[in-house]
């Protein structure tokens, strides 16, 4: 099948080069799809987050590429949202004013109950999320892993975003060492997480950043969610959650094999303004 990638990051956010650099690449690889997601602003300071005042340019800059590589390579314009409760806007107004083909939504940074400090769960530094749970949850890895999911749930019900991003990305950072993801309570956890997705009709995607950056052994999500996701009729699609133009197709080959293996024939993908299936060569 030829390669596409709806999660995207570029120097508007977090990523490392210009948007130019990442279709350019596309094309090499002979992708059919690239969407850009870059963050979507959040209302406080950050390093990671396109800011408020780029929006306008982030927008003309993708649609401008999309009128470009037209018949080359089909580009799509999205944002990734954090959830977080009471902090965030509603994700259909960024969509609407930023003009979005599509919207992903994911939880990064977790907010404890009756606590206005967030967890952040991201990022290249393990010690970050130990000293976050320590912290912000007295080391209660179950309230912690929780809040999450609870947090992650929330969106999924009010928010239905078309994507869920790294569904059990809480794991990254554990390493089999606060919890496994075989106990009965985190599966329970996860199991509801899938279960609201399919209740929604979000796409839930299969993201290889972990793998290639080497911060987790697994997909998120793993096979055995994966098996249970096709059982459910979750549709999924493929990402790399690139931060650079040489991320955009890494892992891919292990990603469909581990697909393929959990059942599913098909991908979804954004093509010529709406989701569709294509069967997996």
């Amino acid at each position: 099948m030829k390669w596409t990638n709806h999660h995207t990051h570029s120097l508007f956010c977090d990523g490392d080069s210009p948007p130019r650099d990442y279709a350019e690449k596309a094309v090499q690889l002979g992708f059919t799809i690239l969407g850009f997601s870059s963050h979507a602003p959040l209302p406080f300071p950050n390093t990671f987050t396109l800011r408020q005042d780029k929006v306008d340019e982030y927008r003309q800059t993708i649609r401008s590429l999309s009128y470009e590589y037209a018949g080359r390579l089909e580009i799509c314009l999205g944002m990734e949202i954090d959830f977080i409760s009471g902090v965030m806007e509603d994700f259909s107004s960024v969509r609407q004013y930023a003009g979005l083909d599509y919207v992903i939504g994911g939880v990064h940074l977790v907010k404890p109950a009756n606590d206005e400090r967030l967890w952040f769960i991201d990022g290249p530094k393990r010690e970050t999320y130990d000293n976050g749970l320590k912290e912000l949850f007295s080391n209660d890895i179950r309230a912690a892993v929780r809040t999450y999911f609870d947090q992650l749930n929330r969106m999924i019900e009010t928010q239905a975003p078309d994507i869920v991003a790294h569904i059990d990305k809480i794991k990254m950072h554990n390493h089999g060492r606060f919890f496994s993801t075989g106990d009965a309570w985190y599966r329970d956890l996860l199991s509801e997480s899938l279960r609201l997705s399919a209740q929604k009709g979000c796409i839930v995607e299969v993201n290889t950043r972990g793998i290639y950056k080497g911060r987790c052994h697994e997909l998120f999500p793993d096979t055995d969610a994966l098996r249970e996701m096709q059982k459910m009729g979750v549709k999924i699609t493929l990402s790399s959650d690139a931060h650079a133009p040489g991320d955009l197709d890494k892992a891919y080959p292990q990603a469909i094999s581990t697909i393929r293996e959990a059942g599913y024939n098909h991908l979804m993908v954004f093509n010529y303004g709406k989701w569709k299936e294509v069967g997996i060569s």
